[in-house]
């Protein structure tokens, strides 16, 4: 990791956003003068703002107003590979405290003892990640809203209805889900900054804990395993449909040919 030393011109109060706009995000050919860390890219822009870029997709913008941030992601578009229609937003407040240790009062903003790249770029990693949990939770949501019907007729019936394109459809929303939530983002992977700044472990931490990151990915991974679960039943059930009609096709083609035979039979002993 290369990393800058001056703090980021930014005020005592200022705002953190984080946009998940694309399922990539090429940051290469992007490294400037004023570049504050490579892994993430973090860097200055204009005169009192930082901007931190995850290649998986999430740009977070600190200390830039509405119509700057638009502008900085209009300046990405060639550099998005599969732009979302609709971006996912975590916001945070940042507040500088000098006279205390760094820490996030239940209801407040983000107190930093200073504003430091190291610092800022731990609260991008923070947001980064809980934006695209969010994103991730609600596409596992609209998988298990389609796939609990089935679950549920299979329940109270014991069959289930649909043809098998219906079925084949809900099983590829699920497999694109899992592939999509088990990309690259490492949810309990610790940040870069951290091995060279481990005094900041702590403040981390906390950044976790406030955005309860590793309690979400516990929950996503046992929703992903249900979802695994269903593709199986639901491909299951596909090829059980299949077995039963070929086994229905087989016994009449049978018959046909006992009928068959025992037409012959009878017309031979009627010449």
């Amino acid at each position: 990791m290369s990393q800058g030393s001056a703090s980021p011109l930014v005020g005592p109060r200022t705002t953190a956003r984080a946009f998940f706009v694309s399922e990539r995000l090429n940051t290469s050919g992007l490294e400037r003068g004023d570049v504050l860390a490579t892994t993430p890219l973090a860097f200055r822009v204009n005169t009192n703002g930082v901007a931190v870029l995850f290649r998986y997709g999430v740009v977070v913008l600190i200390g830039l107003n509405a119509l700057e941030e638009e502008e900085f992601l209009r300046g990405l578009d060639k550099r998005m590979t599969g732009k979302f229609a609709r971006r996912d937003e975590e916001i945070a407040i940042i507040e500088l405290a000098q006279e205390r240790e760094d820490q996030i009062p239940p209801g407040g903003p983000i107190c930093l003892q200073s504003l430091s790249p190291e610092r800022l770029i731990l609260i991008g990693e923070a947001l980064a990640k809980s934006v695209v949990l969010a994103r991730h939770e609600r596409e596992v949501a609209s998988v298990f809203d389609t796939t609990e019907p089935f679950a549920r007729e299979l329940a109270q019936s014991g069959r289930m209805r649909g043809g098998r394109r219906s079925i084949l459809r809900n099983i590829g929303s699920a497999l694109l889900v899992r592939h999509r939530v088990s990309g690259p983002v490492e949810v309990e992977e610790k940040p870069d900054v951290l091995w060279d700044k481990p005094h900041l472990e702590r403040l981390y931490a906390r950044l976790e804990d406030e955005y309860e990151l590793k309690e979400r990915a516990e929950s996503l991974n046992r929703k992903l395993a249900v979802i695994a679960e269903s593709a199986q039943v639901l491909t299951d059930i596909i090829d059980t449909r299949r077995s039963l009609r070929l086994e229905v096709i087989i016994v009449l083609l049978i018959l046909f040919e006992v009928m068959i035979t025992i037409y012959q039979l009878a017309m031979s002993r009627h010449p």
